[in-house]
């Protein structure tokens, strides 16, 4: 095949008056195919593909719906009708027929209009947060126009965590655009796809109030939220590297910042847009977000123990007042409320991420006494006394107190017991013999102290008693204390006989 540069050479040097015989000597061309090269102008012979069986193409249809579309049975079907046609001749005439396949379409190009439209999208991620990697979700909001963005991470996302986020972004920059140019995804939609897409009711009730409407884009054109999709790749580049988090409240601490003070200062590249400025021009054909709209709340239904707590996700909170009674928990997305018989009981601000097992009062007063009744216990304390006695029993630790085990802290309390009980080198030799022979059974662990100490290789140890107590002020005040009375019991004694 000759390439389409020599095809415009031979034509160019036949226009310059070049002979036909002097062109095919110079170019190493047969006279034929330059006068053919001529013929066709120096172009590309768009010239369609013959195939040498030709099949109807109702067959085709025919066969790819009684086979469910399996193309490996239509060919052994089309076999059996004496039809000889390989595999991928078959699988190329079925995708250019779009039988069973439908040819993607170009994603639409929409203009950057002002007030035109936002979007919206998550994206998940594993970060180092304290020292642990954990995963998160980014959800990220951008105005189209302007450029405008707002970031926030959650451990998981809902549907609640999407109208929580909505809320507190619009709230935040107190305009939204009409539209909101989203994924196919079912936090938002209920049925089909793209331009078919339904939207729940509940959705579109929210967004009501923001004055905008979801709408889904093609499947397969991500595109059509390019901004959404670029900003991420922002996040990626210029917000994680060289950070470091604390806690999930830094790392949104620091998103916010990022998002709402450096980038909104910061100029677009190719056009040196500053968003800030930008926003501040597209304002006008925005919508303006009224500052009454009531943040999504859910509902939860509970009781109170016989010590006035009330347990919500893993922690325990103190409700005032001195009666057992039904209480309603609404809950925001940084506090609580809680209600009973719509009077307000208390507001309580929600714990820091990953908080569990702890008792929370309402703002202004201060923690009871008595703790709730089905409260856990840690072994905290335990666990950290046994890891440091000795390196031997860390290394037990490790291997038989599995961190998911439903009995872990049973089984850390049983070995600090004994742990308290036995001298602290009988205990360490009994715990390395357990983990040599991978024993988890406390039981067993304390029978071959007890054996070792049979063996008599080690002495009892004595008690360590300071001979300074005498000189104590406390010993000194009970020394010359008068003898109690003990002839009372006596008395019982006599008449317990009688």
């Amino acid at each position: 095949m000759i390439k389409p540069d020599k095809r415009k050479s031979i034509y160019c040097l036949r226009q310059e008056g070049m002979t036909i015989r002097e062109i095919a000597q110079s170019l190493h061309v047969s006279p034929t195919t330059v006068i053919e090269i001529i013929r066709q102008k120096g172009e590309m012979p768009d010239l369609p593909r013959k195939d040498k069986i030709e099949i109807d193409l109702d067959l085709l249809k025919q066969l790819h719906t009684e086979c469910n579309g399996y193309v490996q049975r239509i060919h052994e079907k089309l076999s059996d009708q004496d039809i000889q046609i390989g595999y991928s001749t078959l699988t190329r005439l079925l995708v250019e027929n779009e039988i069973g396949v439908t040819k993607k379409q170009r994603c639409e190009q929409v203009p950057d209009v002002p007030g035109a439209e936002m979007q919206h999208d998550t994206s998940p991620y594993k970060l180092k947060i304290a020292d642990k990697l954990t995963k998160v979700i980014a959800s990220l909001m951008y105005l189209r126009y302007s450029k405008i963005r707002y970031l926030k991470f959650y451990n998981t996302f809902n549907r609640w965590n999407m109208k929580c986020f909505f809320h507190e972004a619009l709230t935040f920059q107190g305009y939204s655009a009409p539209v909101c140019i989203i994924d196919n995804t079912n936090l938002a939609r209920l049925r089909g796809s793209g331009k078919n897409a339904v939207i729940t009711p509940e959705m579109v009730l929210f967004a009501k109030q923001f004055g905008f409407e979801f709408v889904c884009h093609e499947l397969e054109h991500a595109n059509r939220k390019a901004g959404n999709e670029r900003s991420f790749f922002t996040v990626e580049t210029n917000f994680f590297p060289g950070r470091s988090f604390e806690s999930m409240e830094d790392l949104n601490r620091q998103a916010l910042e990022w998002a709402t003070v450096k980038m909104r200062n910061r100029p677009v590249a190719k056009t040196g847009l500053i968003p800030a400025k930008a926003f501040e021009h597209e304002q006008p054909y925005l919508i303006k977000v009224s500052s009454v709209i009531s943040p999504p709340y859910l509902e939860h239904e509970r009781g109170t123990d016989q010590y006035g707590y009330a347990s919500f996700a893993g922690n325990f909170y103190w409700v005032p007042g001195t009666k057992r009674e039904h209480l309603t928990i609404l809950q925001y997305s940084d506090r609580l409320m809680i209600y009973r018989q719509r009077q307000l009981l208390g507001e309580y601000e929600l714990p820091p991420f990953g908080v569990k097992n702890q008792k929370i009062c309402p703002k202004g007063q201060s923690k009871p006494e008595r703790e709730p009744n089905n409260r856990k216990k840690p072994t905290t304390y335990e666990e950290a006394a046994l890891k440091n006695s000795a390196v031997e029993v860390a290394q037990y630790l490790d291997f038989a107190a599995k961190p998911k085990e439903h009995a872990k802290h049973r089984f850390i309390r049983q070995l600090y017991y004994l742990y308290k009980k036995l001298d602290l080198r009988v205990f360490v030799e009994s715990v390395a013999r357990a983990h040599r022979y991978g024993i988890t059974d406390v039981e067993i662990i304390e029978r071959i102290a007890v054996f070792k100490m049979k063996e008599g290789t080690r002495d009892i140890p004595y008690a360590v008693i300071d001979l300074e107590f005498e000189n104590r002020e406390s010993y000194l005040e009970g020394k010359f204390a008068d003898e109690v009375d003990l002839s009372i019991y006596d008395n019982l004694m006599e008449k317990k006989d009688e």
